[in-house]
């Protein structure tokens, strides 16, 4: 499904270049909940963000789905993160004169289908039935968080990208949004990846990627699943 060989990255940093990865091979499975953990600054999102189609390697390759991501033209990798892949983010990104069914319509818009039906849908299986036409300005943490899910899944991706789901949230908040995330996911067979500093969070994966200084320290098989504090 997902598939790093050899992956680099690099910034520019007050003229100074910062190998933030170095050489990152990993091979994530069809349907796989994988957590990428791992101390401040050890790569990890800089990692998530390049598997996801959003920040080129500078060496090395990304395979998404057997199709060299980054090899592809511009309009191409956009369509296919459009159709293939959700986000979600720490920091909602969501439109703030958009209401939250609106909101989750923009995946579907952006690919050209008009689903508000679907949205309403999408909010009421997350719990916000009763929040469809509020604005984020009026929604709690949580529930603007619970829209970004929403929003991710509208176009039925097979893989989900989540940084720091629940950085910003309580933990009875964080521990509700990720126990929401996990169920949907698991109803649709998708992959998810999540970038997390929580490992009691990450005992929920099936595996989880401990990453330091860049590379890959260690991996870690999981059965768990989140019904311990």
């Amino acid at each position: 499904m997902i598939k790093a060989e050899q992956v680099h990255r690099s910034y520019i940093l007050a003229k100074k270049e910062i190998e933030v990865l170095r050489g990152i091979d990993l091979e994530i499975k069809a349907g796989e909940k994988v957590f990428l953990c791992g101390p401040s600054g050890a790569g990890k999102t800089t990692l998530m963000y390049t598997l996801a189609g959003l920040e080129q390697p500078h060496k090395g390759r990304v395979l998404i789905e057997g199709t060299h991501f980054y090899g592809l033209s511009p309009s191409q990798q956009a369509r296919l993160r459009n159709e293939k892949i959700g986000y979600i983010f720490q920091n909602y990104f969501l439109l703030p004169e958009l209401t939250a069914a609106e909101n989750v319509m923009v995946p579907g818009l952006i690919g050209g289908r008009k689903n508000l039906a679907e949205a309403r849908s999408a909010l009421e299986r997350v719990g916000l039935a009763d929040r469809v036409d509020h604005l984020p300005a009026e929604l709690s943490g949580g529930e603007q968080q619970r829209v970004a899910i929403a929003r991710a899944l509208i176009n039925s991706p097979s893989m989900i990208f989540a940084d720091e789901p629940t950085g910003n949230l309580d933990s009875a908040n964080g521990r509700e949004v990720m126990e929401i995330l996990l169920d949907l996911v698991e109803e649709r067979k998708a992959t998810l990846v999540v970038v997390t500093h929580d490992t009691r969070l990450s005992a929920a994966g099936d595996r989880i990627f401990y990453i330091k200084d860049g590379k890959i320290a260690s991996e870690e098989e999981k059965g768990d699943k989140m019904t311990q504090n």
